[in-house]
């Protein structure tokens, strides 16, 4: 736990209390590649903050799967439209590598908030900068190349690559892995 503290402490230390009152509320997870966090069709009640490994939000276009978003140790993870209007959720959390979670409930932890005004502050700072993530992402498949974005996520996670199959980072980036594979070539 003393991890998710610490992630928690950039955005704001938290209180004794506060940090007792959220180890209530957690529970520690371990997901296999592959595996299934949340499927489509879930409704979201969990917020997870991701220890080790790497997870990936996902959606079907026409058939065809695309990425939305990659989370790496440290960050967190969780379908906000789902969670905030309580209503099932179009895509689906998958993990990507073997992961450790620590699942936050959310029910509990928005109670929370009135108890504990530190903790409301920590979330929609939380929250906030998912905001900006969001945001920003969109304006780079906007106004960026393919390149631009390819060079721009390689410098943001240097062991993606590594890490993560092609075909996930090709539909990130919103092209075809023939594509990624071209790109990869002029770059080298």
């Amino acid at each position: 736990m003393e991890t998710l503290f610490r992630f928690f402490a950039q955005f704001q230390p938290l209180p004794t209390e506060a940090q007792a009152a959220i180890r209530e509320i957690c529970s520690v997870i371990n997901l296999k590649k592959n595996e299934e966090l949340q499927p489509i069709g879930h409704t979201c009640r969990t917020i997870y903050f991701v220890k080790k490994g790497i997870a990936r939000i996902y959606y079907y276009k026409d058939g065809i799967d695309i990425t939305e978003s990659f989370s790496f140790e440290n960050s967190i993870i969780a379908r906000v439209e789902s969670l905030f209007t309580t209503k099932p959720s179009r895509k689906a959390i998958q993990i990507v590598e073997d992961a450790e979670l620590i699942a936050i409930n959310a029910t509990q932890l928005f109670r929370l908030y009135d108890i504990h005004p530190s903790i409301e502050r920590l979330f929609r700072k939380i929250f906030e900068k998912g905001y900006v993530e969001t945001v920003n992402r969109m304006e780079s498949l906007q106004f960026h190349t393919a390149e631009e974005r390819y060079s721009a996520l390689l410098h943001e996670a240097p062991d993606l690559l590594r890490r993560v199959p092609l075909k996930y980072i090709a539909s990130f980036l919103g092209i075809t892995q023939v594509s990624l594979s071209r790109i990869r070539a002029t770059l080298k």
